[in-house]
């Protein structure tokens, strides 16, 4: 009996059908799907809160502006003393924090030169605050970037030397009024110890009426005041 001879081509061929056959009978039970590596979203870790709890004390440098106060004479209105003026001062305060939220007093004295005057119509008026001691409370919310915005509101008592003088008129006093500022804040931390402020607040000593017995006036002092200061945390 003769052998039959096959080529090269296709014994290889032959080969190749026989592996495939093979193979699709091992996974005739059933399609097994390609095995997929989960993705591992990356962890954000939550930017640690500042502590800004605890007592402080500090220095303040501000200008005050825009204060407004029409000197009325009997009822004639002469002119308006506008405050204004350079003033500095020191406080001491304390702070609770629960998360980001910041809540504390501070008791603040502040001294300088608030003060306008005026020559006009016969009459020389004069308005100077020579002192301010307040009492604020300041409610603040921590930023990621270790910076404290807050907001501002208190109880003052101003020290006012006035005088309105001309015309008959020779009203002089020195007296006090209690009244209230309100504001807004932001705190930046220098370091665990040390941090500065930036603050607007508008401060209202109400209405006084000051007479020399036959000639009388209504004060009315108000100011508006930006301040700078530094904070020492114990």
């Amino acid at each position: 009996m003769c052998a039959v001879r096959m080529n090269a081509p296709l014994a290889a061929s032959l080969a190749a059908l026989l592996s495939l056959g093979t193979t699709l009978t091992a996974t005739a039970g059933g399609f097994i799907a390609p095995v997929v590596e989960p993705v591992v979203a990356p962890v954000v870790e939550a930017q640690p809160v500042g502590d800004w709890a605890g007592a402080y004390a500090g220095l303040t440098l501000g200008y005050a502006f825009s204060g407004d106060d029409e000197v009325g004479v009997n009822g004639v209105s002469p002119n308006t003393l506008e405050l204004s003026g350079a003033n500095a001062g020191i406080r001491l305060g304390y702070r609770w924090q629960r998360d980001r939220w910041v809540i504390g007093p501070e008791l603040g004295f502040e001294g300088g030169n608030i003060s306008d005057d005026f020559l006009t119509d016969g009459y020389d008026a004069e308005s100077k605050i020579k002192n301010v001691l307040a009492l604020r409370l300041k409610t603040g919310y921590v930023l990621d970037n270790d910076i404290l915005v807050y907001g501002i509101a208190g109880v003052a008592r101003a020290k006012v030397d006035y005088s309105v003088t001309g015309n008959g008129a020779d009203i002089r006093d020195e007296y006090t009024k209690t009244g209230y500022i309100v504001g807004l804040g932001a705190e930046k931390k220098i370091n665990e110890r040390m941090s500065v402020t930036g603050e607007y607040e508008y401060a209202n000593f109400g209405k006084e009426t000051l007479s020399d017995g036959v000639y009388e006036t209504r004060a009315t002092p108000d100011y508006h005041n930006i301040k700078l200061g530094l904070n020492f945390r114990f």
